[in-house]
């Protein structure tokens, strides 16, 4: 990155994962509200910000899901389906990250967290990204205390033809040996100086992937398939834009869950209107609808059972948006949200079973989760060295659900009907829970040279439980397994009295650009008051045989520590008759536990490196990246983590663009080395074809030659 005369920097996407949290907080917080606007802007040359544009035409992961593209920006995930793996940030997963997809949000409808937001959309949608882990601007939204992954696909095209014209246009197609994966896409663009037309659609199909020991890695197939349409107008002061989504996945394998995904199905719609305020700012206003019936089964040989489950979710929210300017050197940004979620969770009766008939049983009954939320937000260039933001956000949300039934209420062979038990208790509670939450943030940039930059972060953030966490309320083996997204095949029951995480959590950073070498480093400290982890409430074993017992579990309230550094540096070479050469290289490590016990927290990522190698002569790009990912030996007993060994992969890549067109071919594990995934979590699909091996972890893909070609027309 360059420090331009303007204070300004442009990135594209794929750059960003060299920035640290704070920089991307900064960015988040001058440029989020306004990044969109073709219009006429407000004078704020004199403050300094960071605009992060990620272009298509610089994005070489032009297919496939979102997770390549975030991997490269320092976000970790755990496994699951081939196209709904968790991000992890700071060592927290799932609704503890705010994942924004076009500004609006989208919550994952099921009790495994099969449908996440990413799952939502494709690389080949995506204009730019943006991460911020731990402290983030309030501006960003609420609701969450590990970050902020911020999608953007919603970015009009206009030219300056007063005809509706043919814009830009490009298909792409790929392969991958590993699971013999199928992928396509294609984008289509029309536009004039004031409508613009565009559509985007993707397309996968992979089988189950094989290890480094050539093995098949059973129930990790899968098959979806994504579309968007979006139409804009605008003027030289406004502009309106409404884009609808569909997804559609027939099948998906989660190799870590009880059950998989048999259809997912949604429909989606944004509207958003902006307009330039000219001298007085910015005004953004934007409506959001999200609704999708997921069903999980059964549908391979790989792993059988049979036992439906039904999901319908729906989101709906607003966001009312200004950026004000006080002065040439400070901003006001005031915004006003409101969210609601609805979920209904059912399991059909079997037909011919005793434990699973006469009744539905109903997990989550007409579930809301509604959420209200204001923030104001000042940003400031106190002179040429200091720069600081504060924000402060107020949200408030109500949780509740109707009563619920179980498959039966008998007793079978003498013993009491736990769910049947349950329920009633359940349904004689008061269930409406009320959280209020109060974000603040307080962010610092100071200028210790032309080339060193020290960059400070505080905040306070809280979150308040999804609807599974408080309202899953079975108590049997068989229900408890079917709630949780940790993939460590044991059971949850949820606790209607949890509650509203609190993080406090400090960040630093220390920057260095030159010439041609640039480093980045940057720590980071979190203390959560009712953290959300689980207590062993019972056991069983489904196999009778020793060591393949797992635990029931239910999730409570404790205090809890992480934190965690990184470090990034890239060293560029002088210019070579052979072309640019340059090394990259990062380090990053991270450490949680419960303050109680000091027991280490599920799904912490041991300490991993990297190093790479680039060179790029003309349109020729290549690279080769060698990750090292040390032994994870501190493992959550209250979970049965498993432990796992070292690693090492080396990856290759090559591409060129010749005229229209850009082939890249890639290796993947080019040593085809056998690993287990240390955030994977155990394979019940493996356990169910073959107990005597107990719960082991997930391996990774073994040697994967890799093939993608994209023509722009």
């Amino acid at each position: 990155m360059t420090t331009h005369n303007t204070q300004t920097s442009i990135l594209n996407i794929n750059s960003l994962h060299k920035l640290s949290s704070i920089s991307l907080v900064i960015s988040f917080a001058i440029s989020s509200q306004v990044a969109a606007i073709p219009l006429n802007t407000v004078n704020t040359d004199n403050i300094e910000r960071l605009e992060v544009h990620g272009q298509q035409s610089n994005n070489k992961d032009l297919i496939g899901s979102a997770e390549a593209l975030l991997t490269q920006q320092g976000v970790d995930f755990s496994q699951a389906g081939g196209v709904s793996a968790l991000p992890i940030l700071n060592g927290m997963m799932g609704d503890r990250i705010k994942v924004s997809i076009d500004g609006s949000d989208i919550t994952a409808s099921c009790a495994n967290q099969m449908n996440p937001p990413l799952s939502y959309i494709s690389a080949n949608q995506i204009v730019s990204t943006q991460v911020v882990a731990g402290v983030s601007p309030v501006s960003a939204g609420g609701d969450n205390i590990a970050g902020v992954i911020k999608v953007n696909s919603l970015q009009p095209v206009f030219n300056q033809s007063d005809d509706v014209i043919w814009q830009s246009g490009n298909v792409s197609g790929g392969y991958k040996s590993v699971s013999d994966a199928t992928l396509a896409a294609v984008n289509a663009t029309v536009a004039s100086k004031t409508l613009s037309f565009s559509y985007q659609g993707s397309y996968e199909d992979a089988n189950s992937y094989v290890d480094g020991h050539g093995d098949k890695v059973l129930d990790t197939l899968y098959q979806s398939q994504k579309h968007s349409l979006m139409a804009a107008w605008q003027d030289e002061t406004q502009q309106l834009a409404v884009k609808l989504t569909h997804q559609h996945i027939p099948f998906q394998g989660f190799a870590n869950q009880y059950m998989d995904m048999t259809n997912n199905d949604s429909f989606g719609a944004i509207v958003r209107y902006q307009l330039d305020l000219d001298n007085d700012g910015l005004f953004s206003a934007q409506m959001n609808w999200h609704r999708v019936e997921h069903e999980m089964g059964f549908f391979s040989e790989e792993k059988t059972g049979k036992m439906p489950m039904e999901t319908t979710g729906q989101d709906l929210s607003y966001q009312l948006h200004w950026q004000l300017p006080i002065n040439k050197d400070a901003i006001l940004l005031l915004g006003q949200e409101y969210y609601l979620y609805q979920l209904d969770d059912s399991w059909p009766a079997v037909t011919g079973s005793t434990m699973m008939s006469p009744n539905d049983y109903i997990n989550i009954n007409n579930g809301e989760r509604k959420r209200a939320a204001v923030f104001a937000e000042w940003q400031q260039t106190l002179n040429s060295r200091w720069w600081l933001s504060a924000g402060l956000r107020y949200e408030y949300v109500s949780t509740d659900a109707d009563e619920v039934q179980p498959y039966n209420t008998m007793s079978m062979m003498g013993m009491t009907n736990v769910n049947a038990a349950a329920a009633e208790a359940f349904n004689a509670l008061e269930r409406q829970r009320d959280d209020h939450i109060i974000d603040a943030t307080l962010l610092a940039r100071y200028q210790l040279s032309d080339t060193e930059t020290l960059e400070l972060g505080l905040a306070r953030k809280g979150r308040a439980p999804n609807l599974y966490e408080r309202y899953s309320w079975g108590q049997s083996t068989m229900a408890t397994t079917m709630i949780g997204w940790y993939g460590d095949g044991n059971g949850y029951i949820g606790n209607p009295d949890l509650n509203q995480e609190t993080a406090h959590t400090l960040s630093a950073a220390y920057k260095q650009i030159n010439d041609n070498f640039s480093l980045t480093t940057t720590a980071w400290y979190s203390d959560i008051n009712d953290y959300i982890d689980a207590n062993v409430v019972g056991s069983f074993n489904s196999s009778g045989l020793d060591g393949n017992s797992r635990n029931i579990l239910q999730f409570t309230n404790v205090d809890a520590t992480l934190y965690g550094a990184k470090i990034d540096a890239e060293y560029q070479f002088a210019q070579q008759t052979t072309g640019k050469w340059s090394v990259t290289a990062n380090v990053s490590a991270t450490h949680g536990e419960r303050d109680d016990t000091h027991q280490p927290l599920y799904q912490i990522k041991p300490l991993q490196t990297e190093l790479g190698l680039h060179h790029q002569r003309g349109y020729w790009q290549n690279s080769v990246i060698w990750q090292w990912v040390a032994e994870k030996d501190r493992v959550d007993n209250t979970r049965l983590e498993n432990t796992t060994d070292s690693y090492s992969l080396l990856n290759l890549s090559s591409s060129i663009t010749w005229q229209q067109a850009t082939i890249t071919v890639a290796v993947k594990n080019l040593l085809d080395e056998y690993y287990q995934l240390p955030l994977g979590g155990v394979s019940i699909a493996e356990y169910k074809a073959d107990n005597s091996h107990g719960f082991e972890q997930i391996a990774g893909a073994g040697r994967s030659l890799e093939l993608s070609v994209n023509y722009s027309f």
